[in-house]
């Protein structure tokens, strides 16, 4: 193995598992507990999830209301536990001319091939109709052109973001305007554009570093860059590698300036975060210690950080904004040499690994040979099934949470935290985390 494939492995094991493992033993990822929270009965969600197609086995997870007035929420926390019926992938529908004819002249077939291509909570919206709208992620089966704006217009929508890369488009659609839009050939799956959180808010203590006479101390991280995907990264004393960050919050897309193809000018703004985890999980992977009198020193303090701000100073954010920046990944990431990509965030599972949008961008980046490393999130005391996406992904790394009880090298009494969620994952049944 060589040196570059060496570091970006020891960085993302070592480095970045501790995104998660040291959290505090408390519900700080903001949603209301299932304990507490009542089934939402009249829900088209709840009601299209519970009586879909499919095996026979029903699984607790957490989705969104999607009551007309709850979809497009600002501040999170309108979850609810509801039943989940396990199935298998949805059925694209009918790609090119076929059966154009006959979902023309029979209404009930037009709206089966729609709603085949749409999210359980897109479906119960597109079925309820009415006056709302919602925002959504649009999957095509080719890169959307220009004129696919109008068409989205065209039906009382608006287009909120384009990808470079990836074959999407972030849109606000109207409900009674779903089935008209669904229905168009190149148009693969509709998903709803869900709050995505961040995956703690402190730690206990810091990830040691290895120590002699491991071999791995001499890997330091030196070459390497570290994508963080989360609320920023501030000055801190401890971060004395070079730190780069760009916003994606809003709808923003920030595009290096380039000379022929080095970059020339760089994002020199004052680096802001507004919530710390992000910068709390940039001290886990980089911080030298100086602080600390090199008590609490992770274990590549040599790598350079790229902070991609997606997470709001509340730790919320969209997950069209967390897809923007994967997709920055892709077409900028190996300019500034990144390796490894971190998301301690997550959102509920609310439908297959295999048509999720957002494990369909973190697999692309792994795809392009970036280590993507998510969190599994924060519902452990819901007990299993429920990890969050975008870890149900089959490729990335997924990591839980350990407490050690602070008996150091002493492993007997280490268990799993209480609050990391566990697998396997709600509807695909993948085995997961991957390490704690």
């Amino acid at each position: 193995m060589n040196i570059l494939k060496k570091t970006s492995a020891i960085v993302a094991v070592l480095g970045i598992a501790g995104f998660v493992l040291h959290t505090s033993d408390s519900d700080t990822f903001s949603v209301r507990s299932a304990l507490d929270a009542s089934p939402v009965s009249s829900s088209p969600v709840q009601s299209a999830v519970e009586t879909g197609s499919g095996g026979s086995v029903n699984r607790t997870v957490f989705v969104a209301d999607a009551d007309a007035s709850a979809v497009d929420v600002t501040v999170p926390g309108s979850y609810a536990a509801v039943s989940y019926r396990a199935e298998s992938a949805p059925t694209s529908a009918p790609a090119g001319k076929r059966a154009t004819q006959d979902r023309e002249d029979d209404p009930a077939a037009r709206m089966q091939a729609a709603t085949a291509k749409m999210s359980g909570p897109v479906a119960a919206l597109a079925m309820a109709g009415g006056p709302g709208s919602s925002k959504l992620i649009v999957s095509y089966r080719e890169h959307p052109e220009l004129f696919e704006d109008g068409r989205v217009e065209e039906l009382g929508g608006e287009v909120l973001r384009h990808y470079e890369v990836l074959d999407l488009l972030a849109i606000r659609m109207p409900h009674e305007s779903l089935i008209d839009f669904a229905i168009e050939d190149e148009v693969e799956r509709i998903s709803l554009d869900e709050v995505v959180l961040s995956g703690s808010v402190a730690a206990r203590r810091a990830a040691n570093s290895p120590k002699y006479p491991s071999g791995n101390v001499a890997y330091e991280g030196a070459g390497q860059t570290i994508a963080i995907l989360d609320t920023g990264v501030a000055p801190h004393a401890d971060l004395g590698v070079t730190v780069r960050q760009y916003s994606f919050l809003n709808g923003a897309f920030p595009q290096p300036v380039f000379d022929e193809s080095q970059i020339e000018t760089y994002n020199e703004d004052v680096r802001v975060d507004g919530y710390g985890h992000g910068t709390h999980v940039a001290g886990i992977v980089a911080g030298n210690g100086s602080a600390s009198g090199g008590q609490y020193r992770g274990p590549a303090p040599q790598t350079e950080i790229l902070s991609l701000q997606v997470l709001d100073a509340d730790g919320h954010g969209q997950m069209s904004d967390v897809m923007a920046a994967l997709d920055w990944l892709l077409k900028y990431g190996s300019h500034f040499n990144v390796t490894v990509a971190n998301l301690s965030l997550g959102k509920p599972i609310t439908e297959s690994y295999t048509t999720d949008p957002l494990v369909a961008a973190v697999d692309a980046v792994w795809d392009s040979g970036i280590v993507v490393v998510v969190a599994a999130g924060n519902f452990g005391r819901h007990g299993y099934y429920s990890i969050t996406s975008p870890g149900n992904s089959r490729k990335i790394i997924t990591v839980g949470s350990l407490t050690d009880n602070g008996t150091g090298e002493d492993f007997s009494d280490d268990y799993a935290s209480t609050y990391s969620s566990r697998g396997p994952t709600a509807s695909d049944h993948i085995v997961k985390p991957d390490i704690v």
